[in-house]
């Protein structure tokens, strides 16, 4: 069977060759039949297990769709190429035929296609190449930031700000986080907004960056609804225990459900969080039997000092 498939992609290929080749009387190549023709052996290849031959074969198919300026279909080769390349387990090079698939697609006025082809090379690439995956996702918003799909980019830029929190490049999560907040406004999305800052208030602790977690949170009352939301009161008790250094305050805040059912990424930034400068739980009223414990109770109490949250 896989003999038979590959006798029949060579033979497709044989064909194509010829569609190519020009004459005396055929001044000018057969590019679409060519393409054709090689979209035939790359599927046969496929079938037969051939997947670098098959890749080879949808670089061929590009080629010849992109001489005979059908960029669409030149650029889905580009995108089957790199899908055998993913089979073969090398990601970068199906990325960057992905990647390419994207610009043909913009060239030729598909823009959304373009963008969903960023979004799944992200998905792709996400479980060995965070950095990689944030740039593609941040590419695919941009796409349709153009478009004025708010949306869709907004959505894609969300997956960024996840991916930069979990790598804690906290600087350019913090831009990004923003640049949704934003995006999410414009399009009357309140109660998004509100998630959204309590995002950026965990991520600006995280910078040790009281003062814009606070402009973050005095921001979103201009936001409909924000003043008096259960979201804006549990950020203004967190920012309230990190100023007084009560972490009795701030541990309760972290650990409250409306952190801790967030999104992963951020749920952990929340149980993570820790009050600067030593600060320490308020302690019980001291018993006959803890002052017995006396030097012992102070040792233990030193190994958690810094916060537990």
């Amino acid at each position: 069977m896989a003999a038979q498939k590959i006798n029949e992609a060579h033979e497709h290929i044989a064909k194509a060759e010829k569609y190519l080749k020009t004459s005396f009387m055929k001044w000018k190549p057969d590019y679409d039949s060519a393409a054709s023709e090689y979209a035939k052996a790359a599927v046969a290849f496929k079938n037969a297990k051939q997947l670098d031959l098959a890749k080879d074969a949808y670089l061929k198919e590009a080629e010849a769709h992109t001489e005979h300026r059908a960029l669409f279909h030149a650029a889905k080769a580009l995108e089957q190429a790199g899908m055998m390349l993913k089979d073969m387990q090398r990601m970068p090079e199906a990325i960057q035929y992905i990647e390419k698939a994207s610009m043909m697609y913009v060239e030729n006025g598909t823009p959304d296609t373009a963008a969903m082809a960023l979004d799944r090379a992200g998905k792709l690439i996400e479980p060995m190449d965070l950095e990689k995956a944030v740039n593609l996702y941040q590419q695919a918003a941009s796409v349709f930031e153009n478009e004025d799909r708010l949306r869709q980019a907004v959505e894609l830029l969300g997956k960024a700000s996840r991916l930069l929190v979990r790598q804690h490049r906290f600087d350019e999560a913090a831009v990004s986080l923003q640049k949704e907040k934003n995006m999410y406004k414009e399009i009357e999305n309140y109660p998004t907004c509100f998630k959204k800052t309590i995002a950026q208030v965990l991520v600006q602790l995280h910078r040790n960056d009281f003062v814009a977690a606070d402009k973050c949170v005095r921001e979103s009352y201009s936001i409909p609804g924000f003043s008096g939301s259960e979201d804006c009161i549990a950020m203004e008790q967190l920012l309230q225990g990190f100023d007084e250094q009560d972490e009795d305050q701030v541990y309760r805040v972290c650990n409250s459900p409306l952190l801790k059912y967030m999104d992963n990424d951020y749920a952990k930034l929340a149980i993570s969080l820790q009050v600067p400068g030593g600060g320490k739980k308020k302690k019980s009223p001291t018993t006959p039997s803890d002052a017995a414990g006396g030097t012992q109770g102070a040792e233990e109490e030193d190994e958690y000092e810094g916060g537990l949250c």
